[in-house]
């Protein structure tokens, strides 16, 4: 922390602040509400009715869709797509490549041709989120896709539909989340974590690299899902064990209830 605040310190120091203003390059709707504070970059693109708060930075190439929000001093990074309608809070970084508010993965199966369903809902974003290079997050289908405050998303990670992220949570790189799954405040997972759909992870639940959440999880601790590293051999021996526990099971089953029987007769 204390490295953190100092590196901070320096850090303004040698800052150069963007200057305010429009580029000339850049394509802004006159419906649209630029604070004149905001710094609007080379061929950045604003739609009809977004509004891009005081001291924000959009930096060049950025595209901010209709109707869409985003908040005092937050600061988009170099070709972060934004989607119509979706709300971005105050002191946030969203860094270059980043896509918000794309499509749901929604498709129902009518005779084994999918069937788009349209995705109506938005992303809401709160304060002082942070999001990586790359990343992802879907919009809501009906509902919307919701990231509370303090939340840090590294890069490269996919946040889908209708999902719920509670604050001051955090996911490193290449963590997927699938649609609908509901995940509470103070939470961190690992590099590649899975959560899979329409589960339930409670708050102070701390995932570990790698793991795959296939059920819900109510209560907080840490948790782990892999099998450690092994020599190929020795796993193939292993997974060979694994495939063979159910009948394993059943021959303990039988030997107990043989043994059981053995012993009865001794008592008699």
């Amino acid at each position: 922390m204390y490295f953190a605040r100092a590196a901070q310190l320096f850090e303004a120091l040698v800052r150069i602040a963007p200057k305010p203003g429009i580029h000339a390059s850049a394509c802004v709707d006159p419906s649209a509400r630029i604070d004149p504070s905001a710094h609007i970059g080379p061929h950045v693109t604003i739609a009809a009715g977004a509004s891009v708060g005081a001291g924000c930075v959009i930096d060049a190439g950025c595209v901010i869709g209709r109707e869409a929000q985003i908040g005092e001093e937050t600061h988009f990074f170099a070709n972060v797509t934004f989607h119509e309608r979706c709300i971005m809070g105050r002191r946030g970084i969203v860094h270059s490549g980043a896509v918000i508010g794309t499509d749901g993965f929604g498709f129902a199966n009518e005779g084994g041709v999918y069937i788009k369903i349209p995705q109506t809902g938005r992303v809401v974003i709160g304060d002082d989120v942070d999001i990586g290079a790359n990343t992802t997050v879907d919009r809501g289908a009906l509902a919307d896709t919701i990231i509370e405050d303090g939340v840090k998303l590294d890069n490269q990670i996919q946040i889908g539909h209708n999902c719920h992220i509670g604050a001051h949570t955090a996911m490193a790189g290449c963590v997927g989340v699938a649609g609908s799954a509901i995940i509470g405040k103070y939470c961190t997972f690992g590099g590649a974590a899975m959560v899979l759909g329409h589960l339930t992870i409670a708050d102070r639940v701390h995932v570990s690299s790698g793991s795959m959440v296939s059920r819900s999880i109510l209560e907080p601790g840490q948790y782990t899902g892999f099998y450690p590293l092994a020599k190929n051999a020795d796993w193939e021996k292993s997974a060979a064990i694994v495939r063979n526990l159910s009948t394993m099971r059943d021959k303990i089953r039988a030997l107990e209830k043989t043994i059981k029987t053995l012993i009865k007769q001794d008592e008699k």
